[in-house]
């Protein structure tokens, strides 16, 4: 199955399995990025978010106009910081976002049970590593790009430049079937 990529530079469609890196400066704006991966030619998504919490995801895709009907969110962040959690229709939570053994089981828990068109975001891998390590991150990346295969989904994996070293990048770059990037004056490049 092909699913149609709105996304600028970039090819019209990608395959069912296929994983794409974002790669972004650290003050980027990936939200339209984001946003513009999820909103087409898609029954259901999962966003994994070590960056932020549910309800600011909620706004974002407030914001950009995407169907929050057709998403299911994973909070990595609230449980740590205390904040209080309304457990909502198709809102998720792990312990922290070095909980990635959790993160990697809503993954496929998401898949195993929505049919259809499905499409998983990684916001974002950098944080992943930060909080666990960049082996472990690097280790739950290579789950996820797996399950997307078995499914037929894809997945788009958030990934800040400045904060890992070029050998790291470039194995990330590698793993991926795709890599966009998106440059600190907001223009984008895509390699497929």
């Amino acid at each position: 199955m092909d699913y149609r990529l709105e996304v600028e530079d970039t090819p019209d469609s990608i395959p069912g399995g296929t994983g794409v890196v974002l790669i972004h400066p650290s003050t980027g704006e990936t939200d339209r990025i984001d946003t513009d991966f999820l909103k087409e030619d898609t029954d259901r998504f999962l966003v994994i978010s070590t960056r932020t919490t549910a309800r600011e995801v909620e706004q974002k895709l407030e914001h950009y106009d995407v169907d929050r009907s057709r998403a299911t969110i994973l909070d990595a962040l609230s449980v740590e910081r205390g904040y209080s959690r309304r457990s909502g229709e198709g809102i998720h939570y792990v312990s922290s976002p070095d909980d990635l053994e959790g993160i990697v089981e809503v993954t496929e828990e998401f898949l195993a049970s929505h049919e259809g068109k499905l499409r998983v975001s990684v916001d974002s891998v950098t944080e992943m590593a930060y909080y666990a390590d960049e082996d472990r991150a690097r280790s739950a990346v290579e789950d996820i790009l797996s399950l997307l295969d078995e499914h037929d989904a894809v997945g788009l994996f958030h990934l800040a430049e400045e904060v890992h070293d070029e050998d790291v990048l470039e194995g990330y770059r590698d793993l991926f079937d795709g890599t966009i990037t998106l440059a600190e004056d907001g223009s984008v490049r895509g390699e497929f």
